[in-house]
């Protein structure tokens, strides 16, 4: 069943005590990365491998992003490190991360932002970067243990050239930290949901990708962008030729 959020606002105690096992949630005003934190309140607090977990930060000082990007999170927008069980048999990070941002744009088309899924983990408006997402499977054996994502949301925070936040977009009252917590947990709760049928994520996601086309960062080639993998790959092509990204400008899988 897809989560009923009551009145379009989702509130974090209703997240934490009613419907699936409750989150356990700490807020920290300043901190050098919610990934650190929620790592070491894990290795603290051993993992029971049944109750989500989420760190929310107001500020973070050494966060990073995909292949160890600075991930700027300053005042103002809504950053967050969560640990979830997943017991679905997925397998592909790729595909983690995707679940995830088809969960989250969900919600954020549900107050009518027009956004795109920029491959493999970007939330976009009008090409302008939204939300990042750092996704990381855990495993035991051949068995995921825990899924852990990392959620960066431009609110109304400053941001670069490139980037866009929340309060560009919306009225000031639907602007509230608050209020996207609680959206957020909403879209991880849906996330473990979507998991269970990786056709209709796929599917959902290829509705939404950002554009038709990639250029190759390494050879400046452009590429038809021709759909998704079940595992989550960006599927290739080039008249004949062919290719499948598992990451951004991965050169492994092409074919003539």
């Amino acid at each position: 069943m897809r989560p009923v959020v009551r009145g379009g606002a989702p509130v974090l105690r209703d997240l934490r005590h009613r419907g699936r096992t409750p989150w356990r949630l700490r807020s920290l005003q300043v901190c050098t990365s919610t990934e650190f934190e929620l790592v070491r309140w894990l290795e603290r607090q051993a993992w029971r491998g049944d109750q989500p977990r989420a760190v929310f930060a107001t500020h973070q000082t050494q966060s990073h992003g995909q292949h160890g990007r600075v991930w700027l999170a300053p005042r103002g927008g809504l950053w967050l490190s969560a640990a979830m069980p997943w017991p679905h048999p997925i397998q592909a990070t790729g595909l983690f991360g995707l679940v995830v941002a088809l969960a989250l744009t969900e919600q954020l088309e549900s107050q009518a932002v027009p956004v795109r899924i920029k491959w493999p983990n970007d939330l976009l408006v009008h090409n302008r970067k939204l939300a990042g997402i750092l996704p990381t499977l855990v495993f035991r054996g051949s068995l995921v243990r825990q899924a852990r994502v990392g959620v960066g949301l431009n609110l109304c925070n400053a941001v670069p050239s490139g980037a866009v936040a929340l309060k560009q977009l919306l009225p000031r009252g639907r602007c509230r930290l608050r209020f996207w917590q609680g959206a957020v947990l909403t879209a991880l709760n849906r996330s473990m949901e979507l998991a269970r049928d990786p056709a209709f994520v796929v599917r959902e996601v290829e509705r939404r990708l950002w554009s038709d086309r990639v250029r190759d960062p390494s050879s400046g080639n452009d590429w038809q962008i021709r759909g998704l993998g079940l595992d989550g790959c960006l599927l290739l092509g080039q008249g004949t030729r062919t290719c499948s990204w598992t990451r951004w400008g991965d050169s492994n899988g092409g074919s003539v």
